[in-house]
């Protein structure tokens, strides 16, 4: 999630700058020839013929940024998750040498090769814990990760980024063949029991996002980019629900429609599925609708989707492709939405009887297949909340909702909150949203999913916090409302 404004810059660079873009741009787009060109910026000599006859080729924005920076950027949070900053800077210096050892984008290998080296040293680093004499402790931590770090770089030049190019090459091949076939839809039948399963980021950023970006290098543009990432079956299925569905699923489903098609969080709508999983057939409909338009059209993104919402969808769509890319969206979701109709209207008289199906545990085991909770799943979890710790005399000027990421359904729950505190004619309280790892003293009240609280309250100890199960209607915020209100109220008439 962090890393995802890079991949969108990147693909707004690559939609202005080059040569088919908005605003072509030599330099920029990095498709200028500096042997013939007055800007003498960063170029690169490239062989140009087999004969030994080269140029200076502008090194651009597009080319080094999916070469270098995003592959950089995923090695680098891997390696930080697995082993803090130290895992950090020994998969980045790991990374480059993966990077410079291949020819093609090193989504995949990065997603790899950056948590393995962290996991490296720091099981390098656990053989000798505990036993270096005070004072040489800095010079045994520099010298150890920079030995360790510069093998491991060589060895993935040689070893690791052969083989993923190979895979790479590979998975290019299978494309082109069933492109050249004409049956790219198929990909639908993998892709989105995939997403459901959460494997779409394994075959998004790892296989699809790399093959897009060979495309959109050789042909300014790739539908590949929005195969996984297409809003429209996700919609599809949840509009289905608001209107067919029953219980608990029907009155949760339109909040999770807005996350999942504007906020581009795709993971609301796996729950659904899982409780009925036939409509995973509704999914791959959609799905393959999708891709066959943009191929009958030969429209395109020129970069990622990310996160999947309609709006980085319009943002990265091609200059010539934008009626394909709407017609996918929107055909992709009639076609599931019809087929998810049929099916919940067929069931509708058992889930009747059954109370609607069990949403709880739906959402349940989507976080069991994700393999931690979120905050966004934690959106459709039911009304229920608690608050931690009683009431103090603090008074409440500054809310901050936190989450993983700091975005999705704590920004939703900011939104609602800042309104019911409007209304109550108390707008002077600052509501925001942020991410857990940003929280600071400066806030009042944290309010956060019950497995984060914690951890929040390691980063903002003073503040007073409450747990909340449901982002999207919890009566915690009615309970603030009342409070700040209130304490308004006794200020008054002290």
């Amino acid at each position: 999630m962090p890393n995802l404004p890079a991949f969108l810059a990147w693909g707004i660079i690559t939609t202005l700058f080059i040569a088919v873009g908005w605003m072509p741009n030599e330099i920029l787009g990095g498709y200028g020839n500096a042997d013939t060109g007055s800007w003498q910026g960063a170029a690169t000599k490239l062989v140009l013929a087999e004969d030994g006859t080269t140029f200076n080729q502008y090194l651009g924005l597009v080319g080094p940024m999916i070469t270098y920076l995003l592959p950089l950027l995923i090695a680098n949070t891997g390696g930080r998750v697995v082993y803090g900053a130290r895992g950090a800077v020994v998969a980045s210096v790991v990374a480059v040498g993966m990077i410079v050892g291949s020819t093609v984008p090193m989504f995949l290998g990065a997603m790899i090769i950056g948590p393995l080296a962290a996991w490296i040293m720091k099981k390098i680093d656990s053989i000798w814990a505990g036993k270096i004499k005070a004072g040489f402790e800095m010079l045994v931590d520099m010298f150890s990760a920079g030995i360790a770090s510069a093998a491991m770089a060589v060895g993935a030049f040689f070893g690791f980024a052969p083989i993923i190019t190979a895979v790479s090459n590979w998975l290019g091949e299978l494309v082109n063949s069933l492109a050249d076939a004409g049956l790219l839809p198929i990909m639908s039948i993998i892709v989105e029991p995939a997403k459901v399963l959460f494997l779409n980021n394994a075959i998004g950023n790892g296989a699809l996002v790399p093959l897009g970006a060979q495309q959109v290098a050789e042909n300014g543009k790739s539908l590949l980019f929005l195969v996984e990432a297409n809003p429209g079956p996700g919609l599809g299925i949840l509009l289905a629900y608001t209107f067919f569905g029953v219980g608990m699923a029907k009155s949760s489903a339109p909040g999770a429609a807005i996350i999942q098609f504007l906020g581009g969080i795709h993971e609301v709508y796996f729950p659904f599925v899982l409780m009925k999983p036939t409509l995973i057939l509704a999914a791959i409909a959609g799905g393959a609708t999708g891709v066959a338009t943009n191929a009958a059209f030969g429209s395109g993104l020129t970069g990622p989707a990310a996160p999947g919402s309609i709006f980085a969808v319009f943002a990265t769509t091609a200059r010539d492709s934008y009626v394909g890319v709407i017609l996918s969206v929107l055909l992709s979701f009639a076609v599931t939405f019809l087929i998810s109709a049929v099916i919940l209207r067929a069931t509708r008289k058992r889930d009747l009887a059954k109370g609607g199906g069990d949403l709880q545990a739906a959402i349940a085991q989507t976080e069991a297949n994700k393999g931690k909770s979120s905050s966004a799943l934690g959106a459709l979890a039911g009304a229920s909340a608690s608050a931690d710790g009683a009431a103090t005399a603090r008074p409440i000027h500054a809310i901050v909702f936190a989450c993983d990421a700091g975005m999705g359904s704590s920004a939703m729950g900011a939104s609602i909150l800042r309104d019911k505190l409007k209304k109550a004619g108390r707008a002077d309280v600052t509501v925001v949203n942020k991410a857990v790892a940003n929280l600071d003293d400066s806030a009042d009240l944290v309010i956060t999913h019950s497995e984060l609280t914690d951890r929040a309250r390691r980063h903002a100890p003073s503040a007073r916090h409450v747990s909340v199960e449901n982002f999207l209607s919890s009566p915690v915020y009615d309970d603030v409302v009342r409070e700040v209100v209130e304490a308004d109220a006794q200020k008054a008439e002290a």
